[in-house]
């Protein structure tokens, strides 16, 4: 089967049809090369790993349950070394195509499921987001992605990088078929938590992070989905008791770094794994963290989590950036995509830092080129997002030009 995307690992393509009847049927999708499929050795974009480690005997429960509900999966996808980036690519397995941004990276680690999806090969994709692995990917792309409350979908047969932020998200080009993957793989809402939306909120702090084009056509989306709110309000995610959002992304790096150590430490000292030279970087800063003390990240991952709990309560959105900016171009500069980099993660860390759910929402572009919005919910509102993205796009197709209101 063809890849003219690069999108699939080597030998990743297949057609597994496991029932022909459920709510997925007819969809076809892929899936990160770091679930458990049957019969398969994932890679977890490395081939040592793959070297050693076994054929997995079962498939992972979420990549089951999208089976048992009729859809056909498509193929296993590339995916940043570990899962351990947000760049895009893998020095081993190759850059996948970005269809909608030509010349652009598609955004890491889910760079291969997201741009299945923006491409048209897969109807929707599975990937995990950590530190934003769906969020950046599905901005950059110009696709719909969900990143979940933490725990709502379990990680029985995903490799593990950071399990305290791990979580299985996934990627579709309409907010009915996001949607309709969520009905098969979320546990129902919470009874206290509304079916929609109840205000808006847009985080300055975090929107002063997108470059000067980014933030102006954000602020511009922004002021449309305010209508349908009766204005909003603006305000800061940081506090006094927080910090400002640098000192949360510090704090989310370092915590996630002792744990990327545990889940990947034995590996490496028995492996001996050939690393591509962002995975070498990184590993280092890993070995560097897990000697670190890291009771002060631990009390501002909690004040974080304190402060958003109450920013979203009664099924407050927050509005905010899904990356500072549009996909890099492939050649950037080592020095302005690590400006970038930093500057994504930053906006990425409350949800991770908070067990938030997040969804990116493929509404504008800059330059002509994707930018997506998120949208932070409340702990187990995913449902509540996910009816949201449906009934906006909704109208948004009956009227392309209207207020949102």
């Amino acid at each position: 089967m063809d890849d003219p995307l690069g999108a699939f690992i080597p030998d990743g393509r297949m057609a597994r049809q496991d029932t022909a009847l459920g709510a997925l049927a007819g969809l076809g999708f892929a899936v990160k090369d770091l679930f458990a499929v049957a019969g398969c050795t994932a890679t977890c974009g490395n081939p040592d790993w793959a070297a050693t480690h076994e054929a997995a005997e079962k498939d992972a429960p979420v990549v089951k349950a999208c089976l048992d509900a009729g859809a056909t999966l498509v193929g296993r996808t590339i995916m940043d070394e570990l899962a351990y980036s947000l760049s895009g690519g893998n020095p081993h397995y190759g850059t996948p195509t970005n269809a909608n941004a030509p010349g652009r990276v598609a955004g890491g680690s889910s760079c291969g499921s997201a741009a299945a999806v923006a491409g048209g090969v897969a109807d929707f994709a599975l990937g995990t987001d950590t530190g934003g692995s769906v969020r950046v990917p599905a901005s950059y792309c110009g696709i719909y992605g969900l990143r979940p409350t933490h725990g709502a979908l379990g990680l029985d047969g995903v490799m593990p990088l950071a399990p305290r932020f791990d979580t299985v998200g996934w990627f579709a080009r309409d907010a009915a078929t996001l949607k309709a993957v969520g009905e098969v793989l979320l546990p129902p809402a919470p009874p206290e938590l509304p079916a929609q939306p109840k205000a808006l909120a847009v985080a300055t702090d975090a929107l002063a992070l997108a470059d000067a084009p980014a933030r102006d056509v954000l602020a511009g989306w922004i002021d449309r989905l305010r209508a349908r709110f009766e204005g909003g309000r603006d305000l800061d995610l940081a506090s006094a008791e927080t910090g400002p959002l640098t000192e949360w992304v510090t704090a989310f790096r370092d915590l996630q770094a002792k744990q990327a150590h545990q889940s990947f430490a034995d590996w490496v000292a028995s492996a001996q794994p050939r690393l591509g030279p962002e995975m070498q970087a990184r590993w280092q800063f890993v070995t560097e963290t897990a000697a670190k003390d890291t009771a002060e990240a631990e009390a501002r991952r909690a004040a974080v989590a304190a402060r958003l709990e109450t920013l979203t309560a009664g099924g407050t959105v927050i509005a905010l950036p899904c990356a500072p900016g549009a996909a890099p171009l492939m050649d950037t500069g080592a020095d302005t995509l690590a400006e970038h980099r930093r500057n994504a993660l930053t906006v990425t860390a409350p949800a991770g830092l908070a067990g938030l759910p997040q969804i990116a929402l493929p509404l504008a572009t800059v330059h002509g080129v994707p930018l997506g919005i998120g949208l932070l919910g409340p702990a187990g509102g995913d449902r509540m997002l996910l009816n949201f993205a449906a009934d906006l796009a909704e109208q948004l197709q009956r009227d392309p030009g209207t207020r949102l209101d």
